[in-house]
């Protein structure tokens, strides 16, 4: 799968599910994209490094989301 591929799928696919949640597993992103984990991570971190999608973590687990989406977007952002 090329990246761009890959890149479109996970923004509309994560876009559609916004209404019910804005933070997903590792096992969510790869199923999406039909990928064994080793080749889902290599375009996850991707994605991550050029801000398509944000990690974030609770200290005991690891979700990722599509930037500036979610309930902890805005406290992260206030003063």
């Amino acid at each position: 799968m090329e990246y761009e591929e890959a890149k479109q799928l996970i923004v509309e696919k994560l876009t559609k599910k916004l209404k019910t949640k804005s933070k997903f597993y590792f096992n969510d992103l790869s199923k999406i994209l039909g990928l064994k984990p080793r080749e889902a991570k290599k375009i996850v971190n991707r994605l991550i490094q050029d801000q398509v999608l944000e990690y974030w973590s609770s200290g005991s687990t690891s979700m990722y989301g599509l930037p500036g989406t979610g309930k902890q977007a805005s406290a992260e952002h206030e003063e």
